[in-house]
This record gives C-alpha cells, sequence and structure tokens, in this order.
C-alpha cells in the first residue's frame, strides 16, 4: 500500500501570522532567519512553536504517513524551518513563483494544480491554512475518485493545533486499515526536491 503523502505548509501553519495588534501566540517563540536570496542586513523574525517539533515527529515515526514540504518556504524549510524544531530532514515540493496578486487567482489555492499534477493518483493529507470551498470540493472529488484526500485548514493566526495533528493521525489510521483500491505510484517522492 502506497503511503499518504502529509504535505506540509509553513506560514500560517508553523509560522502564524500577528494579530491585528502585532501579537503572536505565546506559545511561539521568536528567532530570527536569513531565507535563500535575502541579504545579511535584511533578516526575517519568525515565531515558531517548540511543541510542534515532537507533535510533529510522533507522527511521521508512526509510520503512517510520507512527509514533504508544500510551502512558498521551498529549500529554506528543510535547511531553516526543520532544522529549528527539531524535526527529522524531508524533502519539499518545488514550487514555482508565480507572478500574483492573490492566493487564490483562480478561485482556489494556487499550489494545488502543481501538488495535483505531482500527487497523481497518490492519497495525502494537505495541511494548508489557505484553502478555499474549490480546494474542498477537488479533495471530495480525488477521494469519490479512489484517492483518498483529507484538507486540514488550521487558523492563518494560531495556526498547527494537537488537535490537527490527531485529526491526520486518524485519518492516517484509517487509510492504514482499509483495502486499498489506490493503484501503486513508484517513484512520486523523487520528483520532490531532494535534501542538499
Amino acid at each position: 500500500m502506497t503511503l499518504p503523502y502529509l504535505l506540509l505548509d509553513i506560514d500560517g501553519v508553523l509560522i502564524p501570522f500577528p494579530a491585528a495588534d502585532g501579537s503572536t501566540p505565546p506559545t511561539h517563540v521568536r528567532h530570527t532567519v536569513l531565507p535563500t536570496g535575502r541579504h545579511p542586513d535584511d533578516p526575517v523574525p519568525i515565531w515558531l512553536d517548540p511543541s510542534h517539533g515532537p507533535l510533529l515527529t510522533g507522527l511521521l515515526a508512526s509510520g503512517l504517513v510520507t512527509p514533504v514540504w508544500c510551502t512558498s518556504w521551498r529549500k529554506d524549510a528543510t535547511t531553516i524551518i526543520g532544522p529549528l524544531l527539531g524535526l527529522p530532514d524531508f524533502p519539499y515540493l518545488d514550487l514555482p513563483r508565480p507572478q500574483i496578486t492573490t492566493s487564490h487567482p483562480n478561485g482556489y489555492l494556487w499550489k494545488r494544480d502543481h501538488v495535483d499534477l505531482w500527487l497523481g493518483t497518490a492519497p495525502a493529507i494537505w495541511i494548508d491554512d489557505d484553502f478555499t470551498a474549490l480546494d474542498f470540493a477537488w479533495a471530495a472529488d480525488r477521494t469519490a475518485r479512489g484517492y483518498p484526500t483529507l484538507l486540514i485548514q488550521p487558523d492563518p493566526y494560531t495556526g498547527l493545533r494537537p488537535s490537527h495533528v490527531a485529526e491526520a493521525r486518524r485519518w492516517a489510521c484509517g487509510q492504514a486499515a482499509a483495502p486499498s483500491g489506490v493503484p501503486p505510484t513508484e517513484g512520486r517522492l523523487a520528483q520532490a526536491s531532494p535534501l542538499p
């Protein structure tokens, strides 16, 4: 049986957006990082919850999912964010850098066309804060066609919660217990960009 991919976003999931007053959840710790291409004199402040590392590592260690970063952080997810949380190394989906002014230029999350092509018929759990109703309809359609798909959408101002990870684990356990009608998808992970 092909393990479901766990597609994991960062902004709005692991890094919450500040509230109107500039505050972030008290669970999150400030870090200053230097993303690829950023001038050394212009680092970026981010806030991460240290409990996310063990929480996600527990899910990954279960052997129920195959993790892949699915974020505009691209390679920096593996070299900056993952290490700050103590996560094991895993690859990232090499998303393009579209020239868009909204996350939903066609009414749905811009990443979806790339994810759909990359996944093929593989089952997936996708955690992102920016889905629309059209994305949920896409997931329902994939599932109806025999490609089980779960979308989990955290609140971008609070980010990933233990209940989201518990939901992903329950769903993945259900997939592991169900008879597989999904054709195997050999080599899908090879299409994620390798670690440096």
